[in-house]
């Protein structure tokens, strides 16, 4: 960017002209911290949601992770036993962690994904962003999802401990103490390069996926100039449907990975990098995507619940100022 470019330059004469007018003609609408901050709220309420929702589902997929010889009948049968076993309320295990986590990842991964995306803008200008617009959404993806997963993990690894452990503790607020003066402040990210590994490519896949799909129904089926916002909702469903299949698989075996090494506490002067290499050759490539069944229907429903309540809620919030690179 030249000197002479105004920070809140988009890089493009003809976009910022039409930028300029827009603010004049209405000047109350959000822009800076101020649209960043709604972009980021609607993302912690869309994740947290989502994956408080999906509690049940979450704790079915890890308790076949973590022991496969058990729980060996499929997802439904799964469910079952959980139930026969411990009582229906054990589906909800984790629910505290699972809810306070994504509510934090989520603000980060969608604010810091729309911010990213700006930045990208402003270094490169528009004309370049919108020809390289996937790489765009990759890199932008990338940078939200390591600064998200530095606040996900402690709350994600005591998730896992509370499913893999019932008796562990009771609630986040038990488990969480308990790991803390027990095994200390590292214990919360020994899953740390695992969940780089799972969600830094879960979340490229994601955004990537979903923009490439809403671009094409926008191009080919719908007008989104003149779409009502039940369509719009519609296609964000569908978008992110198709979107979190991908992702899942993509990260499936990462996954797997980081609920084995939360499962329990290393073995003294073991340290994450053996454990990863041990787990990895006791898994394979088959054992690596234990659980899949379970996690497409997980995240599949997830990823589409969260488009389209993300894309309610900017609405709601009047947090329209982000700039659109698709074609």
């Amino acid at each position: 960017m030249s000197a002479g470019t105004p920070p809140s330059s988009t890089g493009s004469v003809k976009l910022d002209a039409l930028k300029n007018k827009a603010l004049a003609a209405d000047p109350t609408k959000p822009s800076g911290l101020d649209l960043y901050s709604r972009f980021a709220f609607a993302g912690a309420v869309c994740c947290a949601v989502t994956h408080g929702g999906f509690t049940p589902v979450d704790v079915v997929k890890t308790r076949i992770q973590l022991d496969p010889a058990t729980y060996n009948k499929g997802f439904i049968g799964g469910f079952r036993q959980v139930i026969a076993n411990e009582g229906a309320g054990a589906l909800m295990t984790g629910f505290g962690p699972t809810f306070a986590g994504y509510f934090l990842q989520g603000a980060f991964k969608f604010g810091g994904y729309e911010f990213f995306k700006q930045r990208s803008i402003d270094l490169i200008g528009y004309e370049s962003a919108v020809n390289n617009r996937t790489a765009v959404y990759l890199a932008s993806a990338a940078c939200a999802e390591f600064i998200a997963d530095i606040a996900l993990c402690p709350l994600e690894a005591t998730r896992i401990r509370l499913v893999s452990q019932p008796t562990f503790a009771n609630g986040l607020v038990g488990g969480f103490t308990k790991i803390a003066k027990n095994e200390g402040i590292g214990a919360f990210y020994s899953g740390f390069g695992p969940i780089l590994f799972k969600q830094v490519p879960y979340t490229m896949a994601k955004f990537v996926v979903y923009e490439k799909v809403s671009e094409q129904i926008y191009r080919s089926f719908v007008d989104k100039n003149t779409a009502s916002s039940g369509m719009q909702t519609t296609v964000n469903l569908g978008s992110g449907l198709i979107a979190g299949f991908a992702a899942a698989i993509i990260s499936q075996p990462a996954d797997t990975m980081l609920s084995k090494i939360n499962k329990t506490q290393g073995l003294p002067g073991e340290g994450t990098v053996s454990r990863l290499i041990k787990i990895g050759s006791e898994l394979g490539l088959r054992g690596s995507f234990g659980g899949i069944g379970a996690r497409l229907l997980m995240v599949g429903g997830i990823t589409a619940g969260q488009f389209a309540i993300y894309g309610d809620i900017k609405k709601a919030l009047g947090a329209t100022g982000g700039v659109e690179i698709s074609k």
